[in-house]
């Protein structure tokens, strides 16, 4: 191009890849008993799995060369180092050091992966969409608010 600057569409794209893993909803904040009651069977000691869905969303301008906001090949990538070889078929409270001091709840799950997924996209990240399963679903576009005592 010659190097004027032309308005352009702003879109939104977005990429759904599904991964498994196991994880056990425990606070290192509360007691056995706290944690028991407050988590449930989701407190098991031995944790349990789930089939979950993510969506990552991205907004942002059209490139007039390319047609695209983004090259999906490069959305793949990121995705996969990301999210799928992290997560993918791993418990995640022992394998994602992350999770050692964040209870691994989808909220916090869908944090992490915003964390992560930011890095390569910047202010490309419109939105992560987590499902954990059917019926029980989070999202996250990036906000921080002040919270405790």
């Amino acid at each position: 191009m010659n190097g004027e600057q032309q308005e352009s569409p702003v879109v939104f794209i977005q990429r759904i890849e599904s991964f498994s893993a196991c994880h056990r909803l425990h606070s290192p904040y509360l007691s056995d008993e706290e944690n028991k009651a407050l988590f449930g069977k989701c407190n098991s000691p031995n944790g349990h799995g789930h089939n979950y869905k993510v969506e990552v969303t991205l907004k942002g301008p059209i490139d007039p060369a390319t047609g695209m906001v983004i090259n999906i090949t490069e959305l793949k990538k990121y995705i996969e180092e990301a999210i799928m070889s992290v997560l993918d078929h791993k418990n995640i409270d022992k394998d994602v050091p992350y999770f050692k001091s964040n209870v691994s709840t989808m909220e916090n799950i869908a944090v992490f992966i915003w964390d992560n997924m930011k890095k390569n996209l910047g202010n490309l990240l419109y939105e992560i969409k987590l499902h954990e399963t059917d019926k029980n679903v989070t999202w996250y576009r990036g906000e921080k608010s002040v919270v405790g005592k």
